[in-house]
């Protein structure tokens, strides 16, 4: 499906009125946004960085400084808030400096100075991104003209929140259940390190549960009454979240914002699915749908343009709902709403976003591209394997010295409680699972299908069950019929981009999918038990074992 070719709403979707969001009107909306370094769109695995450094940085106080747990905790905590839920740091930040405040008789005048610049530089930051949010509100509710509808589901419950509540409450009790079992450490200073870390966790949970309730309150709120409703296009992205564009933007040009969107059918009071019958083709069908849509996500490439209908004003942070054209042209209309913010998207930002796709799609068609050209220019071969190269080494050896940093301090001190040793024993016993994985994971393809090694020893993968072979980010991943496999290790993508350079999933994931595509190119002959590989527990039970040995002789 070409861009200019928006898959359409039936007439009888669209309310009565409803006015397009066109790409003058959402320019105006984009130039209200807020500078970039208002921290407006931060990835989740650099939110997650950040956080750690924090509560790094807070350990080192508590330990160097004497800084309360508490106060360390909440400096860690206050930082994501910074970066995903701007909404708490209104009460967080004057609470965090009138903490700073107290202790800072017994502090380092350095180390609170510091604290304090930071603290009160990102109260700043997020006041002017708060701020900008009232005139992105103005400018979309004036593209709207005042037309509004009530949402397609008014009628249902609200289940935004639901798992972030439940998240929230269990992430709670485990803060809680460290806290209370802080005086099971040795020594003082790791006492103290055992609360930081519980009310770190603590304050985890605390913004689950304050999440849930603003999704919530906000889902609630704009089922109330008629919501202000535009017509826009949008389009499934690769890593799973939907695009907004402009209802004139055909060609998918510049996004204005993302929303993770989920739907849900409610099926409770089919009351008909009492029959054994029916309930076996409704369970095929929804195996159908599953396969379908995970086929979606796995093609790694943007989903068809569709027409839309929004719901709520957009703006950062806003909750909507989003009635659009299914993929599938005989199915209705589908209902979405949103599971996480609306995170908009600069002038620059999107067309950024929109070349990375684009080189990314390009770099997917010519390697598979090559990947067909060589196999035509060569003998047919009887069998093609594939295995753990020096990139999967490196992230074995990553792994190892992790496990290893980690547990060396419990497995060498005298006196460490018999659970920091289990503890480190459990460590060693996953690194002993995931490093053979890493080490020796071989993929064998012969006429039948793929062959993939595992624990238990190689599974067959028939070609007809092959879905889809894919590298996201650190890892390869196969998926089949009713299973997967995955693999990960470092990436470059600064480098693939500015060098040229083709990562070595890259390279087997699009030969895999040429032969995936088109049989000609599959291997002609039946591997053997050798060419397969063989199972990977007995080194597993090495290490362990190894493991297990290594610790009780250092103590």
């Amino acid at each position: 499906m070409s861009y200019d070719e928006p898959l359409r709403l039936p007439a009888t979707a669209i309310p009565d009125g409803c006015r397009d969001w066109t790409t003058g009107q959402a320019g105006v909306w984009s130039a209200a946004l807020p500078p970039r370094w208002t921290f407006l769109r931060v990835r989740r695995s650099v939110a997650a960085g950040a956080t750690t450094f924090a509560l790094c940085a807070g350990g080192w106080a508590v330990l160097l400084g004497g800084m309360w747990p508490f106060l360390a905790a909440a400096f860690a905590v206050y930082v994501l808030w910074v970066l995903a839920r701007p909404e708490l740091v209104w009460a967080g930040a004057p609470a965090l400096l009138l903490a700073l405040a107290f202790q800072a008789p017994s502090q380092p005048w350095g180390v609170t100075a510091l604290f304090v610049l930071v603290v009160g530089a990102a109260w700043a930051v997020v006041a002017v991104r708060l701020r900008a949010r009232s005139a992105q509100y103005e400018r979309a509710l004036e593209a709207s003209e005042g037309i509004t509808a009530w949402l397609p589901d008014a009628e249902e419950p609200v289940r935004r929140g639901s798992f972030l509540r439940n998240l929230g409450l269990v992430v709670l009790a485990l803060g809680v259940l460290t806290g209370a079992t802080s005086g099971l450490w040795g020594s003082a200073a790791d006492r103290r390190g055992a609360w930081a870390a519980a009310f770190f966790v603590a304050g985890l949970g605390a913004t689950a549960l304050a999440s849930a309730w603003f999704g919530r309150h906000r889902a609630v709120g704009l089922r109330r009454e008629p919501a202000p409703v535009l017509r826009v296009l949008v389009r499934d992205d690769v890593e799973g979240s939907t695009e907004v564009y402009a209802a004139d933007d055909v060609r998918a040009s510049r996004p204005l914002f993302t929303v993770d969107l989920t739907s849900f059918d409610d099926d409770e009071d089919d009351d008909d699915d009492d029959d054994a019958e029916a309930e076996g083709t409704q369970t095929e069908d929804d195996e159908e749908e599953l396969e379908r849509l995970l086929e979606v996500v796995d093609a790694d490439t943007p989903g068809p343009v569709r027409e839309a209908v929004l719901y709520g004003v957009p703006f950062d942070g806003a909750e909507v709902l989003v009635l659009s054209a299914d993929v599938d042209p005989a199915q209705p209309p589908l209902i979405e709403w949103s599971t996480g913010p609306v995170r908009p998207l600069s002038l620059s930002a999107g067309r950024r976003r929109i070349e990375r796709e684009k080189v990314r799609e390009a770099q997917s068609r010519q390697l598979e591209e090559q990947a067909r050209e060589l196999a035509g220019t060569q003998s047919p071969v009887a069998v093609r394997r594939w295995h753990a190269g020096w990139l999967d080494w490196l992230a074995a050896a990553v792994l190892v010295a992790w496990g290893v940093w980690l547990c060396w301090p419990w497995s060498t001190e005298s006196g460490t409680a018999v659970w920091k040793l289990a503890l480190v024993v459990v460590l060693g016993v996953y690194g002993a699972v995931r490093v053979p994985v890493k080490l020796a994971w071989r993929i064998t393809a012969d006429r039948t299908g793929l062959w993939v090694t595992g624990l238990r020893g190689p599974q067959h993968v028939p070609w007809e069950d092959l879905r889809s072979v894919r590298r996201r980010r650190f890892e390869l991943k196969l998926r089949w019929r009713g299973d997967n496999w995955a693999v990960a290790a470092p990436h470059w993508g600064w480098l693939e981009r500015t060098r040229g350079l083709v990562h070595p999933y890259d390279a087997l994931a699009a030969e895999l999918s040429a032969m995936r595509t088109d049989p000609a190119l599959r291997p002609t002959g039946e591997s053997t038990a050798p060419e397969r590989g063989r199972p990977l527990w007995p080194l597993t039970v090495v290490l362990a074992l190894g493991w297990v040995v290594a610790v009780m002789a250092l103590r």
